[in-house]
């Protein structure tokens, strides 16, 4: 079976390239000039240049596919129209490409997110039939990319998947963190009850497959986390003690706020992305991230498998192993 994934040098892209080569998958990655290759440059892949906005690279490149996994997003970014040009217009113009080569396509899984549902408005889980009320541009620009790729329906097998907060290896926030707790520094925001969902990767990834090998399933969105939910304070905590630290020291939300600003001037004078924006550390003020998965249990089988703890053991074992803790 053929394979195109966009966003395959990203951490859930990667990730989801290398599951895919181990069940014997034939892998096509859609790169841009300037990828950044280190996770996937020694795997088995087939690597093809194109532009979201190149509609000849875009129909070369799922021209024949099996499946196309849609990963590729901007999460940061400093203006509105960043957020809509690759998540909403990019998302359409790969949708256009495939009904219009490729009439004998099997799946499209689209990666959206959370963001694009918004929190729940008190401790009920949303259900992925509730209405989106996304609280920050990415979350918009991904709901809108839901909407757009809804309109496609009748014309391709869509499935829209929704990852909650994921953690795993190449995550660059959660590395990020980790770096802060070694230096006894997390970023606790109040007294660290605000409640979240979260998923590992390697659950992200086998979602993703079931969705698309499953013949039956089309035209469905579904939220993939694990049982949950936690406190930012649980995660925390354990992440401190995993590291064999003592204590959290707490930073105000408004010491966030300038560390934010920080990253996004630090990333306007370098030409790059801000690793994280005032507009993300603001969505942190809601409760409740809390989301249903009994329809993707019902529909497609989905079971997550990694446990919390072993979850993140595993990650921090991994970056000490490597050096990078």
């Amino acid at each position: 079976m053929k394979a195109l994934v966009t966003g395959s040098t990203g951490f859930i892209g990667s990730h989801l390239v290398e599951s895919l080569i181990k069940k014997k998958y034939k892998v096509y990655c859609l790169i841009r000039k300037e990828s950044d290759l280190r996770w996937i440059e020694n795997l088995e892949v087939e690597l093809i240049s194109g532009s979201y906005w190149d509609k000849e690279s875009l129909c070369h490149a799922v021209k024949g596919m099996d499946y196309v996994f849609h990963v590729g997003a901007v999460i940061t970014a400093f203006e509105w129209e960043t957020y809509y040009k690759v998540n909403v217009e990019g998302t359409i113009n790969l949708l256009e490409a495939c009904a219009e080569v490729n009439p004998g396509l099997k799946k499209f899984v689209f990666v959206s997110s959370i963001s694009a549902a918004g929190p729940a408005k008190d401790k009920r889980p949303l259900k992925e039939s509730d209405p989106c009320h996304p609280v920050s541009l990415y979350g918009k620009s991904k709901c809108l990319a839901e909407e757009a790729a809804a309109r496609f329906f009748d014309q391709l097998p869509i499935v829209i998947i929704r990852p909650t907060n994921v953690f795993g290896i190449r995550q660059k926030q959660l590395y990020t963190t980790l770096k802060l707790a070694k230096k006894r520094i997390i970023p606790l925001l109040g007294n660290g009850d605000k409640q979240t969902s979260i998923c590992f990767v390697q659950d992200v990834v086998k979602a993703l497959i079931l969705a698309a090998e499953n013949e039956k399933v089309r035209g469905k969105t579904f939220f993939v986390a694990n049982p949950g939910p936690y406190s930012w304070r649980e995660i925390l905590k354990f992440i401190t003690t995993a590291l064999g630290l003592p204590f959290i020291i707490k930073i105000p939300h408004q010491a966030l706020m300038i560390i934010a600003f920080v990253c996004e001037m630090i990333a306007k004078l370098a030409g790059g992305r801000p690793l994280i924006t005032r507009k993300t550390i603001r969505s942190t003020r809601e409760n409740y991230w809390l989301h249903d998965i009994s329809s993707i249990r019902r529909e497609l089988g989905f079971s997550p498998e990694v446990p919390f703890e072993e979850g993140m053991r595993d990650i921090i074992k991994w970056y000490k192993d490597n050096g990078l803790l």
